[in-house]
Parts: structure tokens; sequence; C-alpha cells
């Protein structure tokens, strides 16, 4: 069950708490209020706000849910220590963060590029952290037979060495 729906909290209480800390370290009288949408394209109709609505991700008018997002822009730029990161660099630090920090989570999941972040796999592994992270048809598989495709293995199985598993009730009913 998601931490928000247990949690007793108040949203416009977190809202202006982030707000006062930013304008307390980045106050300044130059700075510019920027606002923007971004949409993110929905097939169910279980999540908040979703409609059948222009968004600018797709160009079109499709079934979305378009957030609105205020940014406090100043004349602060990235301090030139800064280096460049790359998403899986950037998604390895984030969840390394969070586990350093106590977060608790039972499992990490993640897409195709964190499934090929072997730096990012090996620290999972090493904090025995549970994890499910997708991986391409031809990444490489080491096994005790060799290396192998992973769509190979996977096409060697027998259908009964499968078991199909409810991730809980989504749109589409349990999946």
């Amino acid at each position: 069950m998601p931490v928000l729906t247990r949690a007793v909290w108040d949203a416009d209480a977190v809202r202006d708490d982030v707000r006062d800390a930013a304008v307390e370290h980045l106050g300044d009288h130059e700075a510019m209020l920027v606002v923007d949408g971004t949409g993110d394209i929905k097939n169910g109709a279980c999540t908040a706000g979703v409609q059948r609505q222009y968004t600018g991700t797709a160009g079109r008018i499709e079934n979305s849910q378009v957030g609105v997002f205020l940014t406090y822009t100043t004349k602060l730029g990235v301090p030139a220590e800064t280096a460049f990161a790359t998403k899986p660099e950037l998604t390895a630090l984030m969840i390394v963060r969070a586990l350093d920090a106590g977060v608790p989570a039972q499992w990490v999941a993640g897409d195709e590029v964190d499934g090929a972040n072997r730096k990012l796999r090996r620290e999972l592994e090493a904090r025995q952290a549970g994890h499910v992270l997708a991986v391409a048809c031809d990444h490489r598989v080491t096994t005790a037979t060799g290396t192998h495709r992973a769509d190979e293995l996977i096409g060697r199985l027998p259908k009964r060495a499968w078991q199909r598993l409810s991730a809980g009730k989504g749109a589409k009913g349990h999946g």
C-alpha cells in the first residue's frame, strides 16, 4: 500500500514548507516565476485528473493527466564544480541516498536503462535489496552454462516454470 494513502499529512503545509525553504536559501528580488504544464499519457481511469485532454507530450488530445508546475528561477546557475551525470548515474545516486537515509523500501523497480546499469545492479545486490529491473532482450546473462541472451534463456524455460502473480488491482482488474 502506498505511503501516501496511509500517512496523515497536510499537502498544503508541505508545499508551503518547501516554498519557504527555497525562498530562504534562494530568495532574489530579480527572480522570475515560470509556469508550465506537463502531461503524462494514461491508459487507465484510476489516476487522479485523467481525462481526454490536450497534452504537449503527445501533441494531441489523449487520455492523459496534466500537471501544472511553478518554478522559481533566479540568476543562480549550476556551480562550476557540478559535473554532467547520465540518467543511470543519477538513478543510482538517488537510490543510494534514499537507502543510506533509511528510507524503508522492500523493492527497487526500474526500466531498461536501469537494468543495463551494472553498477546499480551490483550496488543493490551488495545491499541485498530486492529489485526488479527490466533488461533488453539482447541483454547478456551469465549462468552456470555460460553467457546467454535474456530472450534465449526465457525461451528455454517450460511453461510450467512460470507462475502468474498479480501486482495489484489496476485499471483493468488484477494483472
